[in-house]
C-alpha cells in the first residue's frame, strides 16, 4: 500500500471522533444529566491533550518512528470512543478525553509537516479532505444511530469499531514506514542557513491558527445545540445538519486540491474566509430550510485555510524550520481547541446561544487581520 494512502488513512482516523460530541450532545448530556455547557470541558481536556503531544511531536517521532506513534495514537482514539459509550457521567468522560486528546496531536504534527515538505499544496488540501471524511462521518453515523432509535453508546461503540479496523491496516502496514529518523529532507535542495525567524511573524501564524481553531471548533461543537435551543430544530435533524458542515470541509478541500492549480494559498485562505463570513451570516438569518446549507457554506469556507496556511510554513519560515514550526502552530491550534470550547459553553449559560454568530464574524476579521499582518511582516 502506498504510504500516502496510509497517511490519508491515517487522517480519516484524527478526524472521526472530532465532530461526534457537538452533534450527540443534546441527546448525550439529556441521558447523563448534564448542564450544557459541560461539554465544553470534555473538549478542553482533549485539546489539553493534543497541545502535551504536539509540542512533543519531534521528540516522540525522533525516537519511535512516524508508523509506531501513528499506530499507537488511533489505538488510543479507539479505547477512548469505546470509553465514552459506557460512561456514567462527567467525570469518566473526562478521563476518556484524556487519550482522546493525546491520540492526535503528534501524528498530526508530523504528517502535516511531511506532507508540507514532500508534496504540493493539492496534496495537502487533500489530505485534511480526509480528515474531513471521517469528521464528517462520526456525525452521520451518529444522526443513523437516533434515526434507527439505538442509544448515542451503541454509535460510540460503532465508531470505536471503526478505530480499530484502522489500527488493523496500520499494524499490517507498519514495515511501509521508515525507521526512526529526524524528519526527511529528500527531494528539497539544501539551504543555507536560515535567518533566526521573524518573531512577530511566527507569533502572528501561531494566531491564526489559534483563531481558525476557535472558529472550526465552536461551530462543530455548538452549531447543533444552536440550531435546537435557538432556532427549535429537532435533534435528530439538527445532528444530520451538523454533519454537513463536516461535509462541507470535505468536499471543499477536494476541490482545493484542484484550485490550488491555479491559486496560490494565500488566495484561497482569502477566499475561504469571504465564503465563511457568507455561511455565518446565512446561519444567524436562516430558517429551518435554510439551516443545513448554512452550515454547509460554512464548512466549504473553512475548507482550504486550515491546510493552505500550513503548506505555507515551510516557504515562510524555511524547510529547516518547518518541523519545529509546524509543532508549534499545531499546539497553538489546539489551544484555541481548547480554550474555546468552555468560553463557548460558559457565554452560552449566561447570555444563551443566540450571540454565537456574531462571536464567529468578530474571530473571521481578527483572522483576516493576522494573515495580512504576516504578509507585511515577511514581505510574502
Amino acid at each position: 500500500m502506498p504510504l500516502l494512502l496510509i497517511i490519508y488513512l491515517a487522517f480519516i482516523s484524527l478526524g472521526l471522533p472530532d465532530g461526534v460530541l457537538g452533534s450527540i450532545w443534546p441527546v448525550m448530556r439529556q441521558d447523563l444529566g448534564l448542564p450544557l455547557y459541560s461539554a465544553g470541558f470534555i473538549g478542553a481536556v482533549v485539546s489539553v491533550g493534543t497541545v502535551i503531544s504536539a509540542l512533543n511531536s519531534y521528540r516522540l517521532i525522533y525516537h519511535h518512528g512516524t508508523g509506531k506513534v501513528t499506530l499507537v495514537s488511533v489505538f488510543l482514539t479507539a479505547l477512548a470512543l469505546l470509553g465514552f459509550s459506557f460512561a456514567p457521567n462527567l467525570p469518566v468522560l473526562l478521563l476518556w478525553a484524556v487519550p482522546l486528546g493525546l491520540g492526535a496531536g503528534s501524528v498530526d504534527a508530523a504528517l502535516n509537516n511531511y506532507v508540507a515538505l514532500h508534496y504540493q499544496a493539492r496534496h495537502m488540501n487533500w489530505l485534511h479532505s480526509f480528515w474531513g471524511l471521517g469528521a464528517s462521518t462520526g456525525p452521520l453515523v451518529m444522526g443513523m444511530v437516533l434515526s434507527l432509535q439505538y442509544s448515542y453508546r451503541f454509535g460510540y461503540r460503532l465508531l470505536g469499531g471503526f478505530q480499530l479496523i484502522l489500527v488493523v491496516v496500520l499494524l499490517l502496514s507498519i514495515r511501509r514506514w521508515e525507521a526512526p529518523h529526524k524528519p526527511d529532507l529528500v527531494g528539497h535542495a539544501s539551504e543555507p542557513e536560515q535567518e533566526p525567524v521573524k518573531q512577530s511573524a511566527l507569533a502572528l501564524a501561531m494566531l491564526g491558527f489559534f483563531l481558525y481553531c476557535a472558529l472550526e471548533v465552536s461551530t462543530g461543537l455548538w452549531a447543533v445545540s444552536y440550531l435546537v435551543e435557538v432556532k427549535a430544530l429537532d435533534a435528530t435533524e439538527a445532528a444530520f445538519y451538523g454533519s454537513l458542515f463536516f461535509l462541507g470541509i470535505t468536499s471543499g478541500r477536494m476541490l482545493s486540491g484542484f484550485v490550488s492549480f491555479r491559486l496560490s494559498n494565500t488566495a484561497l485562505i482569502k477566499g475561504g474566509l469571504l465564503v465563511c463570513l457568507v455561511g455565518i451570516m446565512l446561519l444567524f438569518f436562516s430558517s429551518l430550510q435554510t439551516s443545513g446549507f448554512s452550515l454547509l457554506l460554512l464548512g466549504l469556507g473553512c475548507a482550504p485555510v486550515f491546510p493552505s496556511m500550513i503548506h505555507e510554513t515551510p516557504r515562510r519560515f524555511g524547510v529547516e524550520q518547518s518541523q519545529r514550526i509546524i509543532g508549534l502552530e499545531m499546539a497553538a491550534a489546539y489551544v484555541g481547541s481548547t480554550v474555546t470550547p468552555p468560553l463557548f459553553g460558559l457565554l452560552a449559560l449566561v447570555l444563551g446561544l443566540a450571540w454565537m454568530p456574531a462571536l464567529q464574524v468578530f474571530i473571521l476579521f481578527l483572522l483576516f487581520l493576522s494573515i495580512q499582518l504576516i504578509k507585511r511582516f515577511l514581505n510574502t
